[in-house]
């Protein structure tokens, strides 16, 4: 029912005397339909005009008025409709056991033309309200959809302008924040009910990985342009200035976690990966040398994914390497840089690899 629109009211009895006096009644203030019989009644009430209130007699040939009125609240296209009993059984067991069956007032026969009215005015108010808060309710969820969207694209947006600002300074790099992310999707997916990585690999945490997952190397902002850009080895000296990286990383993200009113989860799957996406499962990577599962497991992907692309992709001090070669790589390091199921993950899904890889892959190796 709209505003501005009369209310339609169905009246059900199988006495036209009686359809004629509620009718008449009614009729000046609503749009008024009329059944004979249960059946009818059903009909009615699934079509258009999608009657506001039925006035439903209670005693009728074939189906009765509370089996009729178990019919309605059995179909959701007629279960909000309201209904009123109007029936000559007096007595309050009978009115009791109509409100039991879900009629929402009773009126006894023979009526009284004002009560009848004004039963009928509450009812159809009442609705009008229920109608207008459901209208708001949808609005309302439509709109904090549209804005839970909106907050998402624009994170989105954020966490790549933030990776590409790392990025840019070696441009050579190109998709490599594209291709991990679907690399760490991938090996997530295929871990997920692994009994060693199930309780971590929701839905909801994976793709928490995969939006954290372009903010592993953020911290190579701080590094200098004469080491990340420098075509041939580093020296020790320069070696352990590029490897600040990770802790400049996750302090980036971890000022920004402070700069939040609440936890933003994904900041925090981001900020294990910067931190840790170089440790190796025995202990010798940085920067704190962490071994085993105490690497978080979003760190542990991340450091497979990009040492895969690292390998096959073309950076300032090496040509890319083949697939079978990187391949043969990883799976020499299974045990030792990587977790051993992870890094059984990969193999099985290795072909998924290639095709990111080719997917993604730069402009100047199209």
């Amino acid at each position: 029912m709209k505003n501005g629109t009369q209310p339609t009211i169905l009246i059900v009895d199988d006495t036209a005397e009686n359809l004629h006096v509620l009718s008449g009644l009614l009729q000046s203030d609503y749009r008024v339909l009329a059944a004979t019989s249960g059946e009818r009644c059903l009909a009615l009430a699934r079509g258009m005009p999608k009657p506001d209130l039925i006035l439903l007699d209670i005693m009728m040939p074939g189906l009765d008025g509370y089996q009729t009125l178990t019919l309605l609240r059995a179909e959701p296209a007629t279960r909000e409709i309201p209904v009123i009993f109007v029936t000559a059984m007096g007595g309050s067991e009978a009115q009791l056991h109509g409100l039991a069956v879900g009629a929402v007032d009773y009126i006894t026969k023979p009526i009284d033309p004002p009560i009848v009215l004004a039963r009928v005015r509450t009812q159809i108010e009442l609705k009008r309200a229920r109608d207008w808060l459901k209208d708001q309710n949808i609005w309302l969820e439509a709109e904090v959809a549209r804005r839970m969207a909106e907050n998402e694209t624009i994170q989105t947006v954020s966490i790549r302008a933030l990776a590409h600002l790392a990025e840019i300074r070696d441009p050579e790099t190109g998709n490599h924040i594209h291709r991990t992310q679907n690399y760490v999707r991938a090996l997530a997916q295929r871990l997920r009910d692994h009994p060693r990585f199930a309780d971590f690999l929701t839905e909801r945490n994976i793709e928490l990985l995969v939006k954290s997952a372009p903010l592993h190397d953020i911290g190579k902002v701080g590094v200098p342009d004469q080491i990340l850009l420098k075509p041939g080895p580093l020296t020790p000296e320069e070696w352990e200035i590029m490897k600040t990286h990770a802790k400049l990383g996750s302090d980036a993200i971890e000022l920004a976690e402070g700069d939040a009113e609440q936890t933003v989860a994904f900041l925090t799957l981001a900020k294990e990966i910067a931190h840790w996406h170089h440790e190796k499962w025995d202990g010798s990577g940085y920067p704190d040398g962490l071994a085993g599962d105490r690497i978080p497991i979003a760190a542990r992907l991340m450091a497979l994914a990009d040492v895969f692309d690292a390998l096959i992709t073309r950076r300032p001090y090496k040509p890319p390497m083949s697939f079978e070669r990187a391949r043969e790589i990883i799976v020499a390091g299974c045990g030792q840089h990587f977790d051993p199921d992870i890094a059984g993950a990969f193999i099985e899904i290795f072909d998924e690899f290639v095709s990111i890889a080719y997917q993604y892959r730069d402009p100047d190796e199209a």
